[in-house]
């Protein structure tokens, strides 16, 4: 079980926080205008459509893995949180002591540099509020968008393993980029402005 991060964090446009069940109508929404640009490169934009029902015991499964410490997974608002602008994640499943980040953005939000801010305040929550040793974030090769967002912020790209991400586009190639603890104080994604509150409003960074 990990350590649960932040469960609301502030950039200065965005709001990442727990998901919740009241949410499942925007997201829905956010997700269906959505569909034509996750489907090639978000497996799971293949079972999409759903119902707000269904989202919305979905969001409830999510909330029970961020309590439980197994999966940290984010909505990403504007700041007054009335419009979604996409989700993200700090999934524990890389190795003991690092974590990866993982985003999406919705279609009528992308060129925007969302996916830049969001990947920035979760490596800045992973290292100065979680304590990690390295974050990871895997992309699709064929992503050219999503792939431009880990070098900006300092992130290495270290490998290309191929044929290990599966899409409704077929098998693509994965590309790993890795950010060490060592590394991130001299990073651009250590620069930006975030605020960060535990479950009970507590401020942890």
């Amino acid at each position: 079980m990990a350590t649960p991060p932040a469960y609301r964090i502030l950039t200065p446009r965005l709001c990442l926080r727990c998901w919740e069940p009241a949410d499942a109508p925007r997201l829905v929404e956010s997700i269906t205008a959505s569909l034509e640009h996750l489907r090639p490169s978000m497996l799971w934009a293949a079972d999409e459509p759903q119902s707000v029902d269904d989202k919305a015991q979905l969001l409830r499964r999510f909330r029970g893995l961020f309590d439980l410490g197994q999966d940290f997974i984010y909505g990403v608002f504007d700041r007054d949180e009335r419009t979604v602008i996409g989700g993200s994640g700090l999934h524990p499943r890389v190795f003991e002591g690092g974590r990866e980040i993982g985003y999406w953005i919705d279609a009528r939000q992308t060129r925007r540099g969302y996916a830049t801010e969001v990947t920035a305040a979760l490596t800045k929550v992973g290292f100065e509020v979680d304590k990690l040793l390295r974050v990871e974030v895997h992309v699709d090769s064929r992503n050219l968008a999503s792939a431009g967002v880990p070098p900006k912020l300092g992130f290495q790209h270290e490998a290309t393993l191929p044929g290990r991400v599966k899409t409704p586009a077929g098998l693509g190639d994965r590309m790993i980029f890795g950010l060490h603890a060592a590394d991130y104080p001299s990073s651009p994604a250590g620069a930006l402005e975030v605020e960060a509150f535990d479950a009970r409003g507590e401020r942890l960074l």
